[in-house]
């Protein structure tokens, strides 16, 4: 097309929302849940359909069709990032963070995956690969677990998936959890050990965790261990972990900016950041690019199956996190779900833009 505009404009967008049952109950330091729901966003145009998607309350599927909709069909469909500044400004008044967010990820998604389908090319080719496979860690180990299912569930991703850490949700019951993640520990035998306390200590507290993870258990990431908003925490804790543990954070940055005042804080060693939060592929790559320019490393959070590509363009990636939740949920409803092997996952590039199709018939039961 030689650089030119397509005049291609977005024509229907569609949002439907799914909810599906855990296979178990779940629980982290500070929530529980039993079920997940995925909203799943649909642009024709050109004679193709882009597909979004995000994990978040079903209440969004009406702003992503009322209102957002009409946002993005003044603008080229070769050019997701001018609909992505428009949708930022459209939302400023009811909150620019939190659902819009996740509403304006969904879509830009979604007119990522079209410009490739129009191109004819896989979304990890448009956007220029840095690498052609992504490393995993498999995450989940949730507090509901019994020791035999952490257990198994660890050594699943190890002996069936290669992977080369394994991640546990720690900060329920604290008293317990020296007896756990020991238990993580013999499970993971020698690959590495991550902890996630998803906000659920104060500093003091999460420091002498620390300690007791990094002697007992030689725990090497210690992720959320007080709340990503409290910067000044992070930034301490930091500063005074063990030997050889990281502190991780950085899922609940809705827009890249809080990514930037994150890294300016210097409060992790690592950043994480997730495409279904931080408004799409177009926020997922500006992040990227403030971690590239500050020297920390960038781990991608959960939703494997729409990181994988702009995951391949990160200009500095350590990781993506195969969440049990996700991964199931891909697997159970999009063709295209990409599957382990030697602890990596690699884009389809015989399939254009994201490789994904929704099988409606088996999501349909889900749909709300």
């Amino acid at each position: 097309m030689r650089g030119e505009r397509t005049g291609v404009r977005p024509g229907t967008v569609r949002a439907r929302a799914y909810t599906i049952p855990t296979d178990k109950p779940e629980a982290d330091g500070t929530m529980h849940w039993d079920s997940t729901t995925l909203v799943v966003v649909e642009i024709d145009g050109g004679g193709r359909t882009g597909l979004g998607y995000t994990y978040t309350d079903g209440c969004i599927a009406r702003l992503v069709t009322h209102k957002l909709a009409g946002v993005i069909r003044s603008h080229d469909v070769m050019d997701p990032p001018s609909a992505w500044q428009a949708m930022r400004a459209a939302v400023r008044n009811m909150g620019a963070e939190g659902l819009a967010a996740n509403a304006i990820a969904a879509i830009d998604a979604a007119l990522w995956d079209l410009k490739a389908k129009l191109l004819d090319l896989p979304l990890a080719v448009l956007l220029g690969r840095c690498r052609d496979a992504v490393r995993i860690y498999g995450s989940g180990g949730f507090t509901t677990y019994s020791d035999a299912d952490l257990t198994e569930q660890f050594r699943g991703w190890i002996e069936r998936d290669g992977c080369a850490w394994v991640k546990m949700k720690v900060g329920t019951h604290p008293a317990q959890d020296p007896h756990r993640v020991a238990v993580g520990r013999k499970a993971a035998g020698e690959r590495g050990l991550f902890v996630d306390g998803n906000g659920a200590y104060d500093a003091a507290h999460a420091l002498a965790q620390a300690e007791i993870f990094a002697r007992d258990s030689g725990v090497a990431w210690f992720e959320e261990p007080v709340s990503s908003d409290d910067l000044d925490s992070l930034r301490l804790l930091r500063g005074r972990m063990p030997a050889g543990m990281e502190v991780a954070a950085g899922e609940y940055a809705y827009r890249p900016e809080y990514v930037r005042r994150m890294l300016e804080a210097r409060a992790v060693d690592v950043q994480q950041v997730d495409v279904t939060r931080c408004l799409g592929i177009t926020g997922f790559l500006r992040a990227a690019a403030l971690c590239e320019a500050h020297g920390i490393d960038l781990s991608a959070h959960c939703a494997p199956a729409l990181h994988l590509h702009p995951c391949c363009a990160a200009p500095r990636l350590r990781h993506l996190e195969w969440f049990h939740d996700h991964v199931r949920i891909e697997h159970m409803l999009f063709d295209g779900a990409p599957l382990p092997r030697e602890g990596v996952i690699r884009p389809d590039l015989s399939r254009p833009g994201l490789g994904l199709e929704l099988r409606r018939q088996d999501a349909e039961r889900y749909q709300i």
